[in-house]
């Protein structure tokens, strides 16, 4: 497939490129600084998130998967503004299908109640968990014909090699069964990818952790 990726050079967003690198797909790297792209055999866009986006880049794409955090920006409003201009743009660009990194903190841990809204929440994650609800909420409140998939990784997203099969959920946070919700970021790649050429998750939040 031909795949454009935006935040390539970020920690999730590059784990995402090279395992969509490894299966044989097109890929465009949609970045802030094509000078900190390192891959090759890859097309590369500038893309400043803070200026309107335009079609132009995302023409000929069959999916868009999106890592914004907005952390090196130091702008967490960036993630939900990001999902709307997506929104708007990607028809015109006749691109079908938007995957999104989400994060772990809109999960709940009971019926109506979050993880981030839980006491012992890291205070150091908790805006960017906050603006991922958003961004959450963007695309639920969307009318569209965009094709949208918004996948949370586990509380636990680290570095590290595939350590097997992953699973998948839904709203509601999960565990292991040593009682703890992690995924390494080759495995979250993983699951992203195989959505990305699945596409059985239409238009929903999906979770993955082992």
């Amino acid at each position: 497939m031909k795949i454009a990726i935006l935040g390539a050079t970020g920690w999730i967003g590059g784990a995402i490129l090279k395992e969509a690198l490894s299966r044989g797909h097109q890929v465009t790297a949609l970045v802030r600084d094509p000078s900190k792209l390192s891959a090759t055999n890859v097309a590369v866009h500038a893309v400043d998130l803070e200026q309107p986006l335009v079609a132009e880049p995302f023409a000929g794409v069959d999916v868009v998967i999106a890592s914004v955090g907005g952390r090196a920006q130091q702008n967490h409003g960036l993630v939900a503004s990001t999902v709307q201009h997506l929104l708007d743009v990607l028809p015109n660009a006749k691109v079908p299908r938007l995957l999104w990194v989400g994060g772990a903190g809109s999960l709940e841990v009971a019926p109506g109640v979050t993880l981030v809204s839980s006491p012992d929440f890291p205070a150091a994650y908790k805006d960017e968990a906050l603006a991922q609800g958003e961004a959450l909420q963007v695309f639920r409140a969307a009318q569209t014909a965009i094709n949208w998939t918004f996948v949370s990784p586990a509380a636990e997203i680290y570095p590290g090699e595939s350590e097997g099969p992953y699973r998948l959920g839904g709203d509601s946070f999960f565990t292991d069964a040593n009682g703890r919700s992690r995924i390494s970021v080759t495995d979250y790649a993983k699951a992203m990818l195989d959505e990305a050429e699945q596409g059985t998750h239409a238009n929903q939040r999906i979770s993955v952790a082992y």
